[in-house]
């Protein structure tokens, strides 16, 4: 349940209410508003009665929340959420564009890649190092090394670092490296690993899962708020249908769903999400059109090369021309680049 207190009530009759709420063993999340406190009160309790805390002090009403997903939905929070790391800002007026290749190949490569998407207005770099294959015998990353290299490009041309894990074992050595932790698509369900990000303080990206619904994704988002971390980025990376022509089904519906659903940010990833590099400059246009707070794009010096993905990964000129685009698209909507 919510509890919304009355403007300017004291903190010793938040306080009070905090405390029977913890008495009644509910945990306890406070927002602090210009004109009023609010609390949400997490936990499925029975025996509760909940006219009883209508009746305290300083309280001016008890709302009741249906939605499974207490913390990411927007009963609790009707602001929008900004997720700041490090300059950059998601979920604010600007449109975040995150590019770079699937995979680190190798030094040369990310630092040639870091320089063009930086230069065509990218804010932060994207490059894999722990890589889910389909196929065990497909390149897996370079691990650590990986990270190394991408950490080096991205702080020779003053740009953020993004890239998945995939275990909970790897959190130690991704938080030397990365800014963003990405969950990728096939662990959005891994619910150890959630519990464990929910420990951090830094952002995470989750991608919705190949199969899963939307209130599916807010309650992956849940998992990692419910420990403490209200960084969560969510994104639509696509989902399986019976559709072949594309890799997945690249739900741009859900982006204003998820919009009115939470108060998180919402990113798309049209790379993975079409599969095809024709493919990708129109939906992301309209993914920003329909709202997406930043992209998530593949860039590959070259693409015909690339160890992982290439054929769903731009050419830097073609990344470059897409960035002129979109900028069109953002100013139409109030929004920029």
């Amino acid at each position: 349940m919510v509890i919304v207190m009355q403007p300017g009530a004291s903190e010793e009759r938040v306080q009070a209410v905090i405390e029977r709420l913890v008495e009644k063993g509910f945990d306890v999340h406070r927002s602090t508003g210009v004109e009023r406190t609010v609390l949400g009160a997490i936990g499925s309790k029975n025996g509760v009665d909940f006219r009883d805390f209508e009746l305290l002090e300083g309280v001016q009403e008890v709302i009741r929340i249906t939605e499974p997903y207490k913390l990411a939905g927007r009963t609790f929070q009707k602001e929008n959420s900004q997720i700041k790391a490090g300059g950059v800002v998601i979920g604010g007026p600007e449109v975040v564009l995150m590019a770079g290749p699937c995979s680190v190949e190798s030094r040369t490569q990310i630092k040639t890649i870091a320089k063009l998407v930086k230069e065509a207005g990218a804010k932060v770099l994207r490059g894999g190092a722990f890589k889910p294959r389909t196929s065990p015998y497909s390149f897996q990353g370079l691990g650590e090394e990986g990270l190394k290299y991408l950490r080096e490009a991205a702080d020779a041309f003053g740009l953020l670092t993004v890239s998945e894990i995939m275990d909970r074992m790897d959190i130690p050595i991704a938080i030397r490296y990365i800014d963003i932790i990405q969950i990728g698509a096939r662990n959005m369900q891994n619910f150890t690993l959630l519990r464990e990000l929910g420990n951090l303080n830094k952002p995470i990206l989750l991608k919705r899962g190949m199969a899963a619904t939307i209130d599916e994704l807010l309650m992956a988002a849940e998992y990692v708020m419910s420990g403490g971390n209200r960084q969560v980025i969510l994104c639509e990376r696509g989902i399986r249908t019976f559709e072949n022509a594309t890799r997945n089904t690249l739900d741009i519906s859900a982006i204003p769903v998820v919009k009115k659903k939470s108060h998180l940010p919402i990113i798309a990833d049209p790379s993975h999400g079409t599969g095809l590099r024709d493919h990708v400059a129109p939906m992301a246009r309209a993914a920003v059109a329909a709202g997406a707070d930043g992209l998530l794009i593949e860039v590959h010096p070259e693409p015909d090369k690339a160890l992982s993905d290439g054929a769903q990964s731009l050419y830097p000129e073609q990344f470059t021309g897409l960035v002129r685009e979109l900028r069109i698209v953002a100013e139409a909507i109030g929004r920029k680049i």
